[in-house]
């Protein structure tokens, strides 16, 4: 099954995770975590990593837009 989304609809849904990233990486209960000698990923991400690249994809994704509609 192969689910259709529109241009529009993947920015809003990556920007929709971009603010969700934001909003839990605000809160004191994250910053504790990720603060502790024992938060550790198998490469060093950190939740900013994810939203920063969510960012790029959606950037990417305009850049594409508008080279198209050129």
């Amino acid at each position: 099954m192969e689910i259709k989304l529109t241009t529009p609809e993947i920015r809003t849904i990556l920007q929709g995770c971009q603010y969700t990233l934001q909003l839990v990486g605000s809160s004191k209960d994250y910053r504790r975590l990720q603060s502790s000698e024992y938060f550790s990923t198998s490469n060093d991400v950190v939740l900013n990593d994810a939203f920063n690249i969510l960012g790029e994809i959606v950037s990417a994704i305009d850049d594409v837009e508008q080279a198209t509609q050129q």
